[in-house]
């Protein structure tokens, strides 16, 4: 195992400062699952432990006892685009667990005017036709409990496909890493994404890339860079327990996410970049469940030349019965601005509701 840890951050450093890549790529993939989650601002990848750890930290699906299943969907940008997820879980034996997962963000029926006037120079509406832009991100999990009492892996291996109507479209491939470790009410987590970076490649139609570029001859002719690369993050997280009269029970975790690259996160340097999360959940009877939380802290110079602190906050609530479980959460994508909030919901299904 120490091996494998020392190979897998010896990649990581090494992709970072061998490449010159770009800062952001696939950014769909880093919005995240669960609404749950959402409510605590996304800092759960040391208390995670159900069928959505297949995406915040495969480490955390060792803990399932059945097989488990996720939807969720989401509405952004004023029902503009959607966020689509499904996760499903299963335990293979009392000590590993295999998961896969679905994300599809997408902007539906796009109105394509190129072609809008003929050979004439006449306006015919009736050749205006409708496309779709979206990205699928599909995830295969695989963790295991490890001798040493509470300390858990896992992997992922991602396919991601990014299609722009007929224009252009990707593939990619990716690796996750993911371990925790708990003791007693206290629990730890580390999430690798892109740990050997993650690689798209594109392939542009040109006949039909030079009716959306307003390209002339000798001009305007330069095609989009048809490869990217999404440099490797981290996501490191501790979180309490804290039980009162047995039936409430507050669940606290703080996450600080690292990305290698010069951002506006709160600290930053040409190396890396640091965001702080922190999350609560406050539960009763393991029924009825608040949650908020706090993060994306972002360095926003204003107009005036001044420096101020933007954060995104978050509230939630959510409902279990039995094996049926219901979350809804209330999020800024942005920040604390006038930013659109958007309305996440999400179910989750234990197969024991079934037996």
């Amino acid at each position: 195992m120490k091996k494998i840890i020392f190979v897998a951050f010896l990649l990581l450093f090494a992709t970072i400062s061998a490449q010159t890549t770009r800062k952001y790529s696939n950014e769909f993939m880093n919005i995240g699952v669960d609404a749950a989650a959402f409510g605590m601002a996304n800092s759960v990848v040391a208390s995670s432990r159900d069928v959505n750890s297949g995406y915040w930290n495969p480490a955390g699906l060792v803990h399932i006892e059945d097989n488990e299943l996720a939807l969720m969907h989401a509405s952004y940008f004023a029902n503009i685009a959607s966020f689509d997820y499904a996760g499903f879980a299963m335990p293979i034996d009392d000590r590993s667990a295999v998961g896969l997962s679905v994300i599809r963000f997408g902007v539906d029926d796009i109105l394509n005017t190129t072609q809008l006037i003929d050979e004439q120079g006449n306006i015919d509406y009736n050749r205006i036709s409708l496309f779709s832009t979206a990205d699928y991100g599909v995830t295969f999990s695989y963790a295991r409990k490890l001798p040493l009492d509470g300390l858990n892996f896992g992997v992922n291996a991602k396919v991601i496909r990014r299609v722009i109507g007929d224009f252009a479209s990707s593939w990619g491939f990716g690796l996750d890493a993911g371990i925790q470790f708990e003791r007693k009410d206290w629990r730890f987590g580390l999430m690798a994404r892109d740990i050997t970076t993650t690689f798209n490649a594109w392939s542009i139609d040109e006949e039909q890339f030079a009716t959306i570029s307003g390209a002339v001859e000798g001009q305007n002719q330069e095609l989009p860079e048809t490869t990217e690369i999404t440099i490797p993050k981290l996501q490191l997280g501790i979180a309490r327990k804290f039980v009162f009269h047995y039936d409430f029970v507050l669940l606290a975790e703080m996450d600080l996410n690292f990305r290698f690259a010069e951002t506006n996160d709160i600290f930053s340097s040409s190396f890396a970049s640091i965001t702080p999360a922190l999350g609560l959940e406050f539960g009763y009877i393991d029924m009825i469940f608040v949650r908020g939380g706090v993060g994306n802290f972002q360095n926003v110079t204003q107009l005036d030349g001044s420096d101020s602190v933007n954060f995104q906050p978050n509230i939630g609530v959510g409902f279990r019965y039995k094996g049926i479980q219901v979350d809804y959460a209330l999020t800024d994508i942005g920040d604390q601005s006038t930013a659109l909030y958007s309305n996440v919901f999400s179910l989750k299904l234990d197969w024991s509701i079934f037996r």
